[in-house]
């Protein structure tokens, strides 16, 4: 048994598209997707394959799956916050079976939210040993690169050395973390952990012009802990960054606004 029309009716929906949308979409007339959708036709194979490109899924999936209920499984998938269950993390190791520490650049950072857990995109970036006495042989440690000034006065460009975090009730309030999620990729923030009131993590920039916000936990795939850095970019002497200016104005307005107050 094939479940061709009702994953084309399914998929359909899910994109909230109207027969005629979905005809124009992959090049056919509105009738023929009535007709698969009623089982009276079947696409031919050039069709099926466009069908599984525009929906994302694979052919397999698209012709032997009931995707309207694995789609339904999903949603009801607990998320293994204590990680009593075993979490796969694709590790990378040297010829003496010793785990190498892998980077994670800038430009690698959309492949990484698709390929975490793939061997071969793993494989693909740079690992090496880091040998301090502050990196333990007996942890996993990655070196994300951050783009963007929401973390000033960190730099641009920063490498953020991170040890892996399998048990999330651990997230400590204030310091900070890379968090891999569903919706917002890899970001590096300060965190504060509200697993058990609201199942969500508050993400706080230390750049205040950046709002905080919250992801909720069924939404976040990994989380390093932070615990130095790399920088290529040596701080000025006597020169005030954007940031500390930025601060000042904000602690200034804080006060003018407190002495508002007090005088009303």
């Amino acid at each position: 048994m094939n479940f061709i029309a009702e994953n084309i009716r399914y998929l359909r929906k899910q994109k909230q598209l109207t027969q005629d949308d979905l005809a124009s979409k992959i090049g056919v007339k509105r009738a023929m997707i009535g007709s698969y959708e009623e089982s009276r036709a079947v696409p031919k194979l050039p069709l099926l394959q466009a069908m599984a490109y525009y929906f994302d899924v694979s052919l397999n999936d698209l012709l032997d799956k009931d995707l309207s209920k694995e789609e339904a499984k999903r949603k009801k998938t607990v998320v293994d916050v204590s990680a009593n269950n075993l979490r796969v993390l694709t590790t990378i190791v040297d010829k003496e079976n010793k785990e190498l520490m892998t980077v994670v650049p800038a430009k690698a950072a959309a492949g990484y939210l698709n390929g975490y857990a793939d061997v071969e995109f793993v494989e693909s970036l740079t690992a090496f040993s880091l040998p301090l006495p502050e990196i333990s042989h007996d942890r996993t440690y990655r070196i994300f690169q951050i783009r963007g000034d929401s973390m000033l006065p960190l730099p641009t460009g920063t490498y953020i050395i991170c040890r892996y975090l399998d048990n999330w009730y651990n997230i400590k309030d204030g310091k900070t973390y890379v968090v891999l999620t569903k919706e917002e990729g890899i970001v590096y923030k300060r965190l504060y952990n509200r697993l058990e009131e609201s199942k969500t993590l508050e993400m706080i920039s230390d750049n205040h012009q950046y709002s905080p916000f919250s992801v909720h936990i069924d939404a976040v795939l990994e989380v390093w802990q932070a615990i130095g850095l790399i920088s290529f970019e040596l701080p000025d002497a006597d020169v005030p960054s954007l940031f500390k200016l930025n601060t000042m104005f904000s602690e200034l307005k804080n006060e003018i606004d407190s002495l508002k107050k007090a005088i009303s």
